[in-house]
């Protein structure tokens, strides 16, 4: 094989659409892919999903192994390292500041927000510092966005980040300022699921074949 500089068809640019799951997921409860349409399409069409819509500085997936290290007498240096944890966040800020996102960025249960905001009485998200007890909401969260491969071909490609249980674990900042738009900047603490042991996972899929 003739040698090449790379190929730059597989350099990824562009941000990810980001649903949220009512519930945490799992690999046999993520949703069948249509062949036909894109899986932001597929999720649209949930009730289970919810878009958040707009997002600012895209989205980030952070993977931090945690090593610890054998030393002996007879190197300066360490003489083995071994991986004894795992951590894997998401980071990424809602651009969108409406209650629903809040909700979420707060890892609160659905039951804090109430009524309507096109209604005179409004919509009302309750602050509350919980009880003995309570604990923080854990959701699903798929993101959609594009893939490697020739976009200029007939086929289009798009990659498609799941991650099975998804915890708020960062402060979350509300602003109204006179320069600067609100967002919620939200960090995700992702945790394994149960069975499989597995965070989620990352597909990169081709979808309308002519």
């Amino acid at each position: 094989m003739p040698y090449s500089r790379g190929s730059s068809t597989n350099i990824i640019v562009g941000a990810a659409a980001l649903f949220v799951a009512d519930t945490t997921l799992t690999p046999s409860t993520l949703e069948t892919f249509s062949t036909e349409v894109s899986f932001r399409e597929t999720l649209t069409n949930d009730a289970a999903y919810t878009n958040v819509g707009y997002t600012m500085n895209g989205l980030e997936l952070q993977f931090q192994p945690d090593f610890g290290e054998v030393q002996v007498d007879q190197i300066l240096d360490v003489a083995r390292l071994y991986k004894q944890g795992m951590q894997v966040n998401l980071a990424t800020a809602f651009a969108e500041a409406t209650l629903e996102n809040l909700l979420v960025a707060l890892a609160y249960s659905d039951s804090k927000l109430t009524g309507n905001k096109n209604a005179s009485t409004g919509q009302t998200l309750n602050l509350s510092a919980g009880d003995i007890g309570d604990v923080p909401v854990e959701r699903g969260i798929v993101a959609v966005g594009p893939g490697s491969g020739d976009p200029l071909t007939f086929e289009d490609k798009e990659r498609i980040y799941a991650a099975y249980r998804a915890l708020s674990i960062e402060n979350v900042t509300v602003s109204a300022k006179r320069d600067e738009p609100s967002m919620f900047e939200v960090s995700f603490r992702l945790l394994p699921e149960d069975t499989s042991g597995s965070y989620g996972k990352i597909i990169d899929r081709t979808y309308g074949q002519s």
